[in-house]
């Protein structure tokens, strides 16, 4: 952070019965299948601009810097990047399921699954929306202020022209399915000019008199459309050619709509052909057009803020000089040497993360490397789902920011994705080119790569243990929820992961091992019995156990998968380095300094080693290798360390890594870009990846609460910046709770459970500890 202080200043269909629970997970809905939405009085509490959490800024976004500048909106299936210039607007369009690519299932001739943009495929960008009113361009303006209103879920652009204040609001609703761009004005002034829409295929404009809009096929077969429409108070609006044209209008309501015909049903190869995504995308459009603009936002906060406002965050009071500075000023202050805590900063970060989740994953596909938002067509690594952190990483935060319905994306994607990922196991696994192969010859189950698609395909190289990591993320879903549904829905994934285990491990000595493999991404590809999986079988073999005894099945074979894990090879410290070992080995056979903190995973995410039961040498094994690990690396890397530290207890360093991951990105490096969006060092250039802006906002709330079944730890690792005086309401903690708590000088001032299904808890603080039993979903207040 040192480094800053010299430093100058500077954006589907719901098929109603395709694949049983997983069919929510698709493109655009058909616009027969929608019920109109409940639509709120115009009084539905939005938030004044006063009483707001914001980001904001005193300029509009670069379009060239526009995943640096770009303010994000979303519904869980489209969205956008705004950039907010009075005169020359732009949106960046996006659906979560544009994607290129198939079910990539040819083995290659090193045995491993091919990686390409044709194949395995590509996230792509949907569209460009453009809004020119040449009479507001930016030189001729005052008071000009952009804005992403995290209490209501809207973007917005202010400023003054010829005495009239005008504004205009962009954000994505949910329930109408579409993409809002209004613009109003405080009476006596107008608006003139128009909308453009272009695609990013090289596709044609048709204009008529109802909307713009283009269709399109990619090489897949995947189809897709893009539709805009306008309505105004006043003036008139027409279609000229490929352009929607405005005059002399007070008000207008700009619709966007646009989708694909993706479908979450491996027997339809993912695409629903019957479906036309032009008609739907028009027919979406025209009808919210006819909605008034009030109404259209009113119902688009109501339903935002059913989700956003389960959870508030007090960390405690900023400054007024502090709440005076736009978003990006302020990040470079708090990143300043001896710099003042800037609680209010850190709590809005916290909210950015659970905004960009209810934005980015609802009934659709789940978050990728970018979620929701890319500018391009080759966005780095595809923006796949990767499965040796970062997916999982984007799924932290949910359960624990109040968010839990925001996880069924990636549990209905797993779903959705299963039967051809055990097809592609079957098949490919154990081919004699693969150096991860089941030395045993025996295979079952289903495995994945280190990247998979939406097309049911797999990429890069075989990754034996992710399919127990992303295990590890769906029970502890069940864990926060103890939705009994749910895990039978999940339970065929809990079952192939530990059949494919089953075959795998290789026996020594009366102990089990992983066969040949990798410690993400370091070191020896041909190490038996790694500590990242090792732990992860342990993990996978014990939560399976659990899963059985919950539902009442397989019985016999959950007594040898027990049996089983209890041979497990656990990990020991090394006699050498102090460190946990990460290979079973005493010597490092890695990078000091890696990113990855594979070997910790049985202590974070996973709880296996625990710091108040485990043998005080693992605990200082772990903590010698995380010390080893380093402070400086990528956001995710820092989000992790972070989440590591504060289970060590040990608050100024979890809260010190926090405040590397918010430090601004500049000259190329790792940090925070001026929209909060994270960003990558990449030699010459970053790249925006959004899994820190999740692993951080989950970081902060393990200093606050920490939670496995049966043990809730109060203020674990709360910071001194944030010690004086707090509130959190809504964390999800594991058993089946939320609660509410309040802090003064450090220490519990009021804590209220609320069961969302669970009955007994242990609540422990740092002076007392008390064993709560209540019934299910009821409220105890318990200070």
């Amino acid at each position: 952070m040192t480094e800053l202080a010299g430093r100058s200043r500077r954006d589907a269909l719901r098929l109603g019965g395709a694949l049983g629970m997983a069919a929510a997970m698709t493109g655009l809905r058909p616009f027969a299948a929608q019920a109109d939405p409940a639509r709120p009085a115009d009084t539905a509490a939005v938030v004044s601009d006063a009483a707001a959490t914001a980001l904001w800024y005193p300029a509009p976004a670069e379009e060239g810097r526009i995943i640096e500048q770009g303010l994000p909106v979303g519904n869980g299936r489209l969205g956008g990047l705004v950039g907010g210039d009075p005169g020359s607007d732009f949106v960046y369009v996006n659906d979560i399921t544009l994607w290129a690519g198939d079910v990539n299932d040819v083995i290659q001739d090193d045995g491993q699954l091919n990686y390409d943009s044709v194949h395995f495929g590509s996230y792509n960008q949907l569209a460009r929306v453009g809004v020119d009113v040449p009479a507001h361009a930016l030189a001729g303006v005052r008071d000009y202020q952009r804005r992403l209103d995290l209490s209501n879920g809207v973007v917005t652009a202010s400023y003054t022209y010829k005495g009239v204040h005008y504004r205009r609001e962009v954000y994505t609703s949910h329930p109408d399915d579409v993409l809002v761009i209004r613009l109003t004005q405080s009476g006596g002034g107008s608006y003139t000019g128009s909308v453009s829409l272009a695609g990013t295929h090289g596709e044609t404009i048709a204009g008529d008199s109802g909307a713009i809009s283009f269709a399109g096929t990619l090489g897949n077969g995947l189809k897709y459309a893009t539709a805009v429409t306008a309505k105004s108070k006043g003036g008139n609006v027409s279609v000229q050619g490929g352009k929607v044209v405005f005059a002399g209008c007070g008000e207008v309501v700009i619709v966007v709509c646009g989708g694909t015909n993706y479908t979450a049903d491996p027997a339809a190869a993912f695409k629903a052909a019957s479906v036309d995504p032009l008609a739907v995308a028009r027919q979406k459009a025209v009808k919210a057009a006819g909605v008034a603009g009030d109404v259209l936002l009113a119902t688009h906060v109501a339903d935002y803020q059913k989700l956003y406002n389960r959870m508030t965050v007090d960390l405690g009071r900023s400054s007024a000089r502090q709440r005076s500075m736009d978003t990006w000023a302020r990040l470079w202050e708090r990143a300043a040497p001896h710099a003042d805590p800037d609680p209010e900063l850190e709590a809005s970060y916290l909210q950015f993360g659970r905004y960009l989740v209810i934005c980015g994953s609802r009934d659709s596909l789940p978050l990728n490397l970018q979620g929701l938002w890319v500018s391009n067509n080759n966005p780095d690594w595809y923006a796949d789902y990767h499965t040796d952190i970062n997916v999982q990483m984007n799924y932290w935060l949910p359960d624990r920011a109040g968010l839990s319905q925001c996880f069924n994306a990636f549990a209905d994607y797993c779903v959705s994705q299963l039967s051809s990922w055990t097809a592609t196991t079957l098949k490919g696994f154990n081919d004699p080119r693969n150096r991860f192969r089941n030395t045993s010859g025996k295979i079952a189950g289903w495995a994945v790569a280190f990247s998979t698609n939406p097309y049911g395909g797999s990429g890069w190289w075989w990754h034996p243990s992710g399919n127990a990591w992303l295990c590890n993320n769906l029970w502890q879903h069940y864990e926060f929820t103890q939705d009994k549904a749910y895990l039978s829905k999940i339970y065929p994934l809990l079952k192939g992961a530990v059949q494919f285990w089953e075959a795998r491990l290789v026996e020594r000595d009366g102990k089990l091992y992983d066969d040949h493999d990798w410690s993400p991404e370091h070191g020896p590809q041909d190490g038996i019995g790694n500590t990242y999986s090792q732990e992860l079988a342990w993990d996978l073999f014990t939560h399976y156990r659990s899963a059985c005894d919950v539902l009442g099945q397989d019985q016999d074979y959950a007594k040898t998968i027990t049996a089983m894990r209890d041979r497990l090879y656990l990990p020991v410290v090394s006699p050498k380095t102090g460190w946990l070992e990460e290979w079973m080995s005493p010597d490092n056979l890695g990078e000091t300094t890696h990113r990855h903190l594979s070997p910790l995973i049985g202590f974070f995410p996973g709880d296996r080693i625990r710091v108040d039961s485990s043998p005080q040498e693992l605990i200082d094994g772990v903590r010698n290798l995380l010390t080893a690990r380093g402070t400086q690396s990528f956001g995710w890397a820092c989000a992790w360390r972070s989440a590591c530290w504060a289970h060590l207890r040990d608050a100024d360093k979890a809260y010190r890594m926090l405040l590397t991951v918010m430090t601004p990105s500049v000259n190329f490096g790792n940090g925070s870009a001026a929209n909060l969006f994270d960003m990558y060092s990449f030699g010459e250039r970053t790249i925006f990846q959004i899994d820190a802006n999740f692993g951080a906002p989950t970081a902060t709330l393990e200093m606050i609460v920490q939670s496995r079944p049966g043990q809730v730890d109060l203020l674990p690792a709360l910071p001194a910046a944030w010690s004086r005086s707090g509130r959190v309401t809504g964390i999800g903690v594991r058993g089946g709770f939320t609660l509410d708590l309040e802090w003064r000088d450090g220490k519990v001032s009021a804590l209220t459970l609320h069961s969302v299904g669970g009955a007994t808890t242990v609540l422990k603080s740092a002076t007392w500890q008390k064993t709560v039993t209540m019934a299910a979903n009821t409220t105890q207040k318990i200070i």
